[in-house]
Order: structure tokens, then sequence, then C-alpha cells
């Protein structure tokens, strides 16, 4: 997943203007937004939980992601809102589900934050395979930092520079993967061969594929940004077909990369600390490319964990703004390019979390953290789906389609339960999920409540 700086206000949205972006730009930005470590190394763990089923799980969950994305669309082409997802959770429930909304999205971003953290540490380990994840993750953290205290000025133009070395990395691979199957490159690689009976396919059983459905959908996570930017499409009424054609980009993509990973490795091969394509394609000569691929995505990820630094502190902002965070994280520096202090100072927290967690946990945390903000995306998916049913008119074939996001989405969240190595994910979310609900039910009856009746 990658991140792209949203304008979210959990309270109130704010029209969307006339817009310039075409459609077909809208769906060339979605899929540079969406691709991210998530899919360069959270597929790895896919691969290893459920082994070359993992395609299925990828066009499982890039059918949930349509479903999800094309309510929003519709949403977004009847009422175009700057607040996008969190405005429509508010329209449709009250102040209540916008508040949840604005906040599991905030603690979602975080861990995002942290999993990509992690991500870079694990993957510069490919050079330096003694040096404690935790000083990757300490190093990392404070160069994003500086980036944001620093400004960016033309970050914008940057994220578009790296979203094309993302792309170009999966389409060297996908080149090179061809070539090798068709034995022009040379090497001493396993006979690559297509799993064709079910043991081959599904090794790990039905278990491992349901537990593979969390990192498949993680890899789509950004989809629900996309929804920001549709409000700055010319014509609002194109958002479902933008979404259409991304979808179709993004799982072409995803589907050739990875098929052709897991035919040219063995299913006990993949592992977390190696991006899948890497390890793809490790028995062939090919010394350059573990080196390039892993600086291109190392570059990629850097870039989508500073935006999503600029994001979370922006998002809290805008929380407190609205009434729905303490005031204190609205106040700006005015004598140093308006900078969010506190706000910053709470997602620093957060990053220093991550970088604890890295020296608790080495062994097992990217699985953890990535897990979580998988979990935490689907919920934020969920809120759209059933915001999307009460604010529209949905037909009965549209209502079948809706049902079964929340199924698959259900799918997705409860598969987790199968892996015990990535169960610990799930109470991280759920600890989350917790707390968000006792603060929320204390501002209803405290606050809420309170400013209704005076009204």
């Amino acid at each position: 997943m990658d991140f792209f700086v949203p304008n979210e206000n959990s309270g109130q949205g704010k029209k969307g203007g006339a817009g310039t972006l075409k459609w077909w730009q809208l769906s060339l930005i979605g899929v540079g937004c969406t691709i991210g470590t998530g899919f360069f190394l959270g597929s790895a763990i896919g691969i290893k939980v459920t082994g070359p089923s993992i395609v299925f799980s990828f066009i499982l969950a890039a059918i949930g992601t349509y479903i999800v994305y094309n309510l929003l669309a519709k949403m977004t082409a009847q009422d175009p809102q700057e607040g996008s997802f969190c405005y429509y959770a508010n329209k449709a429930y009250g102040r209540w589900a916008g508040f949840s909304c604005g906040w599991n999205y905030w603690g979602s971003n975080i861990l995002i934050m942290g999993s990509q953290l992690t991500a870079l540490s694990i993957l510069s380990r490919f050079w330096f395979p003694n040096v404690p994840l935790w000083i990757f993750a300490s190093g990392y953290a404070i160069l994003s930092i500086i980036v944001v205290l620093t400004g960016a000025n033309g970050f914008n133009k940057a994220e578009n520079l790296f979203a094309i070395i993302k792309t170009a990395a999966i389409i060297m691979f996908i080149i090179l993967a061809v070539a090798a199957l068709f034995g022009w490159i040379g090497g001493d690689p396993k006979t690559p061969s297509f799993p064709n009976t079910t043991k081959e396919l599904f090794p790990e059983g039905f278990k491992g594929f349901w537990a593979s459905l969390i990192y498949a959908f993680y890899a789509y996570g950004g989809i629900e940004v996309i929804g920001l930017l549709a409000t700055k499409l010319k014509n609002k009424e194109d958002s479902p077909k933008a979404g259409i054609i991304m979808l179709i980009l993004l799982v072409t993509i995803y589907v050739a990369s990875l098929g052709l990973a897991v035919i040219l490795a063995k299913h006990g091969a993949f592992t977390h600390k190696e991006s899948p394509f890497v390890t793809a394609l490790s028995q062939y000569n090919l010394d350059f490319f573990p080196h390039v691929f892993n600086g291109a995505i190392i570059i990629a990820g850097f870039s989508t964990m500073t935006a999503a630094l600029f994001g979370v502190t922006t998002l809290l902002v805008t929380l407190a703004d609205s009434g729905d965070a303490p005031k204190l994280f609205s106040k700006k520096l005015k004598k140093w390019k308006d900078l969010p202090l506190p706000s910053l100072a709470l997602a620093t927290a957060g990053l220093i979390a991550s970088i604890i967690t890295a020296f608790l946990l080495p062994g097992k945390i990217y699985e953890y953290i990535t897990t979580a903000a998988g979990i935490l995306i689907l919920l934020n998916w969920s809120f759209i789906i059933i915001s999307g049913l009460k604010i529209l008119k949905v037909k009965a074939w549209g209502k079948i389609l809706a049902f079964t996001g929340i199924l698959l989405i259900l799918a997705a969240i409860s598969g987790t339960l199968m892996e015990e190595t990535i169960r610990l994910g799930l109470v991280f979310s759920a600890v989350f999920v917790l707390i968000i609900g006792i603060v929320t039910i204390i501002m209803q009856k405290k606050v809420w409540n309170k400013q209704a009746k005076s009204h």
C-alpha cells in the first residue's frame, strides 16, 4: 500500500469544486498510489502462508476492492465532498460513525507507517544482514522526520517519480521472469513448473489460503484514498470507470508478477525477509537484479513512509479543527512553515513505538504490524459499504455485491485467526478498535449529547 496525503474531515464535509483530472489520469494515479511495500514485501508472507494459491487470494481481494471503490465512487458522484468516506459515514449514521472512521483511519496509517518503516529496515539488511532491525528503523525514522521538519518543496513531483520507479521495477521483473521461463537466461535454477494439482496449488491447505487473504487485501490498500481524489475529476460521473480501469491494471500487474514468482521458485523458498521477486530470480545469473530491485523498493518505500508521516500529521490537525481531537493538535508554529508540532509529535511517537517493537520482536514485527494495519483498513472499507447502502438507492444486484464485499472483508479479517504467526496482529488491531470505541461512547455521552441539547 502506498499513501496519498488526504484532506480529511471526519465531522463535516467540504464541497468538492470543479476538477481538472481526466478519468484515465485518476486511474494511473491510483495505480501509483496503491503499489507499495505491502505488495513488494507483504506478498512474500502471503505466499509463505498459502503457496501458489496467493494468485487466487489477489483475485478475490480485487473483487472486494472493486465493490468498495464502486460504492465510494457513486457517493462521490452524487455528493462530492473532500471529507470523503468519513464524511459519508457521518452522513449515514451520525457523528459517532464519522469520529470512529476518522480515528480508525489515523490509526491504520500510523500502523502503515510502522509497516513501511519495518519493511525498509528488512530490505536494507539485504546488504547488511548483521545490523539489528531497530537501528535501520531509527535511521529511516530520523530521515523522514527531517524531511517533514524542513518542508519538502516539490515532494509531490518526487512522488510521481517514485511511482514510476515502483512500476518500472515490477515490469523489469516480469520481463526477466518470462525470459527465465523460456530459458533465455543462464544459471542453475530449479526446474520451473506450473502447479497443476490441488496439493501444489494449496500446499498449506484451506486454512493457509484463508489466512493469506489479509495480505492480498493489504496490497490493494489505498483505494479508499482515491475516493478523495475523485472530487478532482472534471466529470464526477467518471469515478466508477476510473476505478475499474485502475483495478484491471493492478490485477494484471499483481497476478502476472506473482504468478511468475510462484512458478520460478519452490513454495518453501519464500521468506518475509526478502521480496518474493528477488527470491524467484535468485537461482539465475542476474547478479545486478537483487541490488537494483531492492534499491528501487527502498527509494519508493521511503517516499511512501514520509508521505504517510505528512498525511497522519495533517489528518490529526483536521480532526482537531473539526472538534474530533483535542484543540492542542491544531496548533501550528507560524514562524516555522506553519508546522503542526503537537500533531507531528504524536505521529513521531507512533514511529518510536514501531522502533521499540522492532527491538523487542525483531523476528515477527513485520507480520504483526502489517496484519494489524490491514485489518484497520478493512474496517474503514466496511464503513464505506454500509454507508453506501444507506445513502445510495441501491438495487437488488447492488445489494448482493455489497453483502459479498462484506463477506470477503470478514473472511480476510477472520482468516488471521487461522495462522498463529500473524494472530497477534489481530490482537493489536482489536485493542486499538476497543480504545476508539470507548472514547466514542464517552464523547457521545459527555460531549455530543450536551452539544445537541444546547442547540
